[in-house]
């Protein structure tokens, strides 16, 4: 055995034959750290979007009492949606100025400002939604009038409609109330 390692032929220096092993420990090391970080990653993004999805349910809830109120402020009796959104900004059926969204709304999931539109039969807007093919994190628990998010595949599928309050003419009649007869 050659004391120095030296090459018989060469007389240079051989590599030590350990080297490869540390060498191949190094690029383990720094494949799990690079997994680690990866790991790490996932949370804050994960946490982002849950902040963009609760904002989106915000922003729908300001969509859907807008086209509420702009529905319930129609003159007369033929109540309407809107035909566009910038109509919610100013509504120009009054001689004042009445407003029934401050702002269009960015969607949050996307960054812009296009939404998708539900239309009724006479071609108002009578509900938004996101264009977002994403899948949403929350499944459930979403509350009144909206149970159709529930299980939901896309953010198209939340669809901020409308929610009208029941007009004194839609309540069903009341039965008399026998004690109310008895006091009389």
């Amino acid at each position: 055995m050659n004391p120095l390692n030296r090459s018989p032929s060469t007389g240079r220096l051989n590599p030590l034959p350990e080297s490869g092993l540390v060498f191949l420990g190094l690029l383990f090391f720094v494949a799990i750290l690079g997994a680690g970080l990866a790991v790490l990653h996932r949370v804050p993004s994960m946490a982002a979007k849950r902040e963009k999805e609760a904002e989106l349910l915000f922003i729908g809830k300001q969509y859907q009492q807008a086209l509420a109120s702009y529905n319930q402020a129609s003159p007369g009796t033929a109540k309407r949606y809107p035909v566009s959104l910038d109509q919610l900004l100013i509504d120009n059926r009054f001689p004042h100025v009445v407003r029934h969204l401050r702002r269009i709304w960015r969607d949050p999931i996307t960054g812009s400002s296009l939404w998708g539109v539900e239309r009724d039969e006479s071609g108002g807007i009578a509900g938004v939604y996101s264009l977002s093919e994403d899948q949403p994190i929350k499944k459930a628990n979403f509350g009144p009038g909206k149970e159709h998010f529930t299980d939901a595949t896309s953010y198209r599928m939340w669809v901020f409609r409308a929610v009208l309050a029941i007009q004194p003419s839609d309540k069903p009649p009341q039965s008399p109330d026998p004690v109310a007869e008895v006091l009389r």
